[in-house]
């Protein structure tokens, strides 16, 4: 499984790294930026909903934690970009570090429900801190590199795909990494029994809080990449329409694979697009198709070939 997966990330890198060459239409491109995005974001939930099995439901506070990081990096200390999406990486894991060591020690729905708080008060304070994020007015003119801004517009668009490209694939190889390490394997085993990982040595708390930061610094990143691109920050990036995207993202392409979220950015940035004239039944459409996930295939799009994979095999090996 592990080549397997590999190989999948690989091709996916390969074919992505063409597209730009391949199709010259700035529409196609934002969409292709919009998935890279997404599947860092996705990825970086996958970590803890996947691996760790606990439900964050305000996940994004580590995106827009990262977003106002880069915002405020480039706008008012004039850091360039290859400085600004690091450090929203950074200050990103110091806010998971301060959440996940309070709400890593609560189980079930109060892990859910306090996650959520938090990113609801992060929210109320962008909105009122006038001073630093400019409040509901948000930080705008957030500047983009040089060496893309004095382009065209299909230029400024191929640009930021490469640059969103690149940090696709360090997110994804470092939560490759991850999940085929110790730690990865410690944050399963907490997963699938945590007294029983706990009888062997392995700290559910600690563990679960490693993840937790490296997830909330990736997410983070996903956020830094988003200000410059957008060119934008405002109170709307702690809202719950970017976790409403990002939990069918995983749900749908199969949570604990690192290919699921791949899968999922791909297929729900490509729904969204078609399905935007429906305006309000949009996330009623999205609704029933989580239902339907759910209801068939509980483990998702890789869980379902997987399963179809091994039942061929054991044909194979019957006759």
């Amino acid at each position: 499984m592990r080549n397997t997966e590999r190989n999948i990330l690989l091709a996916f890198i390969a074919v992505a790294a063409l597209l730009p060459l391949l199709v010259r239409n700035e529409y196609v491109l934002h969409l292709g930026v919009m998935v890279l995005f997404s599947l860092i974001l996705a990825t970086s939930f996958n970590l803890i909903v996947g691996y760790v099995g606990e439900f964050p439901l305000g996940h994004m506070a580590f995106l827009g934690v990262g977003a106002y990081a880069a915002a405020i990096g480039s706008s008012k200390l004039g850091l360039p970009i290859e400085l600004t999406i690091p450090f929203a990486g950074v200050i990103a894991a110091i806010a998971g570090l301060a959440i996940g060591a309070i709400t890593l020690r609560l189980r079930g729905p109060f892990f859910v429900i306090i996650t959520l708080c938090f990113a609801e008060v992060l929210r109320l304070v962008a909105n009122n801190w006038v001073a630093l994020t400019n409040g509901p007015m948000g930080i705008s003119g957030i500047r983009k590199p040089p060496s893309i801004a004095g382009l065209d517009a299909l230029g400024q668009k191929t640009g930021f795909y490469y640059i969103a490209l690149l940090l696709a694939a360090i997110v994804l190889y470092i939560a490759f990494r991850f999940v085929h390490s110790n730690i990865g394997r410690g944050a399963v085993a907490i997963r699938e029994n945590r007294f029983v990982a706990q009888s062997v040595g392995i700290s559910p708390f600690h563990y679960a809080l490693l993840t937790f930061v490296i997830a909330a610094a990736l997410a983070g990143l996903s956020g830094g990449f988003y200000a410059h691109y957008i060119s934008f920050v405002g109170p709307e990036v702690f809202g719950f329409s970017f976790m409403a995207s990002t939990i069918i993202m995983v749900l749908l392409g199969g949570k604990g694979t690192l290919v699921g979220p791949v899968l999922g950015a791909l297929v729900v940035v490509v729904l969204e697009e078609y399905l935007r004239d429906f305006k309000e039944l949009r996330l009623s459409i999205f609704g029933a198709i989580v239902i339907a996930v759910v209801l068939f295939m509980p483990r998702g799009i890789m869980g379902f070939l997987t399963d179809k994979r091994d039942s061929y095999v054991r044909a194979k090996e019957a006759i």
